[in-house]
């Protein structure tokens, strides 16, 4: 059984910097792309970042790029998700998603199983 459990969520002042974490069981862990989308109350779940399962490759949503990095440990089944420049606008529950392939790696269909989130506050 597939299971993806976030961590490290809080709340932080804008500009400041956090990282989440999501570590993996019940998959072979560096054979899945891994995702991590965001989610306000009242909007659409977005993409935030996806790294292939050698890590060769990242992808990132316009409104991070520059400002988040996505990584994994493979020995520890566990990817990152390091946030700086934070801004109130990036407040969200946080989701790390797990693919076993990945063709459009900003549609949240096409990750076949997903964490229960973790909440990321931005204050002004």
């Amino acid at each position: 059984q597939v299971q993806l459990v976030e961590s490290g969520g809080g709340l932080v002042q804008a500009g400041g910097s956090l990282r989440v974490s999501c570590a993996a069981s019940g998959l072979t862990f560096s054979t899945y792309y891994m995702g991590w989308f965001r989610q306000a109350p009242g909007t659409e779940r977005e993409f935030v970042a996806a790294i292939s399962g050698s890590g060769s490759y990242t992808y990132y949503g316009n409104s991070v790029k520059g400002r988040f990095t996505i990584s994994r440990d493979n020995a520890k089944n566990t990817v990152y998700l390091q946030m700086n420049s934070l801004r109130p606008e990036d407040t969200a529950t946080y989701y790390c998603a797990a693919a076993r392939a990945l063709s459009k790696e900003h549609d949240d269909r096409a990750y076949d199983c997903w964490g229960q989130g973790t909440q990321v506050t931005v204050s002004s």
